[in-house]
């Protein structure tokens, strides 16, 4: 006998799990701003009447406790389908601080999350106009770095020239620069032969 009321148990138990099992469409969502989203939740087996709360996170990981419920007002409306009150999520005028995670909660069970990614439309000419603007700006880049390399190559091979300039050795001023020696007509060996006769022999002056 207690078998039986231990497997009723565990079957009442089983089925009332299923009937709280909570799902959300879609699971992700990427969507231009100033769009419409809507976001859905349902529960399997859902035998009477339930209303939806629903909740805003940055990621999927946040504490149950730190997410922040949301209000139906503004741009954030609720509308509901059969027997579930609140059912859908409805965002109108899409910004971009809207992305996140939206949850919902019925009896007392979260649904898996929903992610929203709000993207702003791209415009191709101002896309253009950035794309040429951004090479112009690397072109320039390129070209400042040249010229400050050249410069630093000319700095240095200045340097070198002034340092060799200092560094250099003087000419070789000659002693005897600004007098002049005059010959006696004749090679100076012959001069000198005339003086250097034997004794005895008659001197040219004489």
């Amino acid at each position: 006998m207690r078998w039986i009321l231990a497997r009723c148990c565990g079957l009442a138990l089983i089925s009332l799990s299923v009937a709280l099992q909570i799902r959300q469409k879609p699971r992700f969502y990427g969507v231009k701003t100033n769009r419409a989203v809507y976001i859905y939740c349902m529960a399997s087996n859902q035998g009477q009447d339930s209303e939806v709360n629903w909740y805003r996170a940055d990621e999927y990981d946040v504490p149950e406790a730190q997410r922040k419920q949301i209000k139906e007002e503004g741009r954030f409306q609720f509308e509901g389908k059969g027997m579930i009150k609140n059912a859908f999520l409805v965002i109108t005028d899409l910004q971009n601080e809207d992305s996140g995670v939206y949850f919902c909660k019925m009896d007392d069970s979260w649904g898996p999350g929903t992610e929203l990614r709000a993207v702003r439309p791209i415009q191709h000419a101002q896309a253009l106009y950035r794309s040429q603007m951004k090479d112009s700006l690397m072109v320039l880049q390129g070209l400042m770095l040249a010229v400050c390399i050249a410069a630093l190559l000319l700095r240095r091979r200045t340097l070198l020239e002034q340092k060799d300039s200092i560094y250099e050795e003087p000419e070789t001023d000659h002693i005897y620069e600004g007098l002049a020696i005059e010959t006696c007509g004749g090679g100076l060996y012959e001069e000198l032969a005339v003086y250097s006769q034997a004794d005895g022999a008659e001197a040219p002056w004489e």
